[in-house]
Parts: C-alpha cells; sequence; structure tokens
C-alpha cells in the first residue's frame, strides 16, 4: 500500500510503499476513503521543536480519517467488517483515574493515530476497536466523515457556554476557529465578531456567519475594534482559538466584565497575565479547553452534521489524492486554503 511518511529526522514528507497492516487482536484494518490534513500535520513535516521531541520516526501521518473496515481482529466484537467509520484520534489507556472517571480525553497515556503511532494518510490503516465511531453513509460523505475529529474540537469548547443571543469574539480563524464561529451562529450568537490575518480565512468567517471580521494587522487597537463593533461595550464570551500571545493579551481586553474567556488556541511559548486587572477585577470566568470529551462531544458534532444544523462544505478548498501530497501541504502553507481532504481512491477535485 502508498503511506504518506515521515521517513527520519529532516524535514519533508515521502510517499512510500508498505505492506498492508495485520490488524492485532483488538484493532480493526480500515481502508482509508478520506484523510483530512491537521496543523499538526504541518508540525510534523516541518520538523520543528516540538515534533522533533515527540514523534519517533518512520511514522504514517494523519488522524483525521474515514472509511470503511475490511478486517478485524480475532477479540473484535463491537466492530464488523463493512461498517462505515471514522476514529476518535486520542488511544487512551482506559485504567487510569481520568479514563475510569469519564474523563478520557485528559489521559495521561494517551497515544495519537499519526503522532504516536501510524495514522490515516496511507491506503489502509490498523486502529484499535475502541476508537472506532460508525457513520451513516447516507448522512456524511466520507470528506465529512473525516472532519468529525477537528469539528469536534470546537463543538467542546463552544459548548462549555451559553450563546444563545449573546455577543461573542473568535480570535483567529484557523479551521477550529471557523468552525467555532458557524456553531455559535447555529446556537443563535447574538453579534459574532472574529479576527485573523489571513484575508482568505476572513472571508471564510464572513461566510460562516460572523457579521465582522478584523484584519489584526490593519488594526491598531483590536480590542477597542470590538468594543466599538459592540455598541461600546465589551463582548460577554470571547474564544481565543489561535494561540498568539498578542491574540491572548487582546481577549482579557474585549471580554466585559463579569464575561467569559476560553482559551482554545496553544501557544508557542508561555503568556504573561495580569491576572488582577485582566482577571480578578474584572470578574472573569476562565475556560482552558483541549480536546474532545469521549465520547459525549462525538455524539452532539454527529447529530450537528447529520441535521444539516452546520455546513462544513466551505471549509473543503481541495480534494487531492496521495500522490498530490506536496500540492496539498503547499496550498495549507500559502495561507490560501482551510482543509485540504486527501482522498486515496482519487476521487474528489
Amino acid at each position: 500500500m502508498r503511506a504518506i511518511r515521515k521517513r527520519g529526522h529532516e524535514t519533508g514528507l515521502v510517499l512510500d510503499e508498505l505492506p498492508v497492516p495485520d490488524p492485532g487482536a483488538d484493532e480493526v484494518l480500515v481502508r482509508i476513503e478520506a484523510a483530512s490534513i491537521c496543523g499538526t500535520d504541518l508540525h510534523i513535516k516541518r520538523w520543528d521543536t516540538w515534533s522533533s521531541e515527540r514523534v519517533r520516526p518512520p511514522l504514517t501521518l494523519g488522524h483525521e480519517l474515514s472509511g470503511t473496515v475490511v478486517a478485524v481482529g480475532r477479540h473484535v466484537r463491537e466492530v464488523a467488517e463493512g461498517e462505515y467509520v471514522s476514529a476518535e484520534s486520542h488511544v487512551t489507556c482506559g485504567v487510569c483515574f481520568e479514563c475510569r472517571t469519564g474523563r478520557a480525553h485528559m489521559c495521561e497515556r494517551t497515544r495519537i493515530l499519526g503522532v504516536d503511532r501510524d495514522g490515516g494518510f496511507a491506503d489502509f490503516v490498523a486502529i484499535p476497536a475502541s476508537v472506532v465511531w460508525r457513520n451513516d453513509r447516507s448522512k456524511l460523505p466520507p470528506e465529512i466523515a473525516c472532519l468529525q475529529e477537528p469539528f469536534g474540537n470546537a463543538v467542546f469548547a463552544t459548548s462549555t457556554q451559553d450563546l444563545a443571543g449573546r455577543a461573542v469574539a473568535v480570535l483567529g480563524c484557523g479551521p477550529v476557529g471557523l468552525f467555532a464561529i458557524a456553531i455559535a451562529r447555529a446556537f443563535g450568537a447574538g453579534r459574532l465578531l472574529a479576527s485573523d490575518h489571513v484575508p482568505f480565512r476572513m472571508s471564510l468567517a464572513r461566510k460562516l456567519g460572523a457579521d465582522e471580521v478584523v484584519n489584526v494587522d490593519e488594526v491598531e487597537d483590536v480590542p477597542a475594534w470590538f468594543v466599538e463593533q459592540n455598541e461600546g461595550v465589551g463582548l460577554g464570551v470571547v474564544f481565543e482559538m489561535s494561540g498568539a500571545l498578542k491574540a491572548i493579551h487582546d481577549a482579557f481586553g474585549i471580554v466585559r466584565h463579569g464575561g467569559n474567556v476560553v482559551l482554545f488556541g496553544i501557544p508557542a511559548q508561555p503568556a504573561t497575565i495580569d491576572i488582577a486587572e485582566s482577571l480578578i477585577f474584572k470578574n472573569l470566568t476562565v475556560s482552558a479547553v483541549n480536546g474532545r470529551q469521549i465520547w459525549e462531544t462525538w455524539y452532539t458534532t454527529r447529530w450537528l452534521l447529520e441535521h444539516g444544523v452546520v455546513d462544513l462544505r466551505p471549509l473543503i478548498t481541495a480534494e487531492l489524492p496521495l500522490e498530490r501530497h506536496e500540492e496539498a501541504f503547499a496550498l495549507l502553507e500559502s495561507g490560501e486554503a482551510c482543509k485540504i481532504v486527501l482522498r486515496p481512491d482519487g476521487t474528489g477535485s
């Protein structure tokens, strides 16, 4: 089979030929129909500090996937051949305190598909049966089904807040930020404002329901812009989705007294916040959110997508075969793309 691999400790990726894996006793073999590229995959391709310290090549990338089960291990009873599935990318231990108390998304022994073990940028992948999520093919085509994994991050982040009728800010219009905008609009946000510095992403934010979007490179005082757009009042809920240090500081200037700040973006270095002035004296509620609740978030995610409450198709910039992976990654790095879906069978556009 073909697989997009990090072959060694250097920048770049290669398309390798490998044997089709045999599923272990508790695993299933999935024939991949669609797998979308994530920012994590870009980090591994570039071989930055984080990836060089975390990833152990050789490795097949890809943790956002959908496909058909073509073989099951001898101990697998809950998944059958022929089922159309996606996968929770976090393979958790199942026995630690977090796993046993319903918080598996916090498991400290988590191993991630495409990061700690081979992932889905391939014709086939073997995954634990415990991470399989069944799909309805009549409601979720492969290119949408594979997006449930990243979309679930935004579902989890937004579900921590009551958004109906409230003024909401989303800082950072990467894929998860754009997902959050779509969800906030679907959940009835009253005034929905966003920020970014990439025109392509800003246009998508408007398409998904943002009332106004600001280019942070063109405004000297970003918090003042948000307050002005909200009739001179700070916003009730601020989602910081970028991890940029300035955006993190701006979030606490944008939010109103007694409001809520949700921190999702991961900064490249420590951020310094004036706790007294920015948090305590403003009586803020601050939430730090990561990943998805396993499996509660998946049920909400499926409902939103299957019932058309949120349409992710505008965010799929292109669908490309595995052979064009270099073009796919270059398109993402150019800033002129949101989600690129790889289709091993060559379908798509």
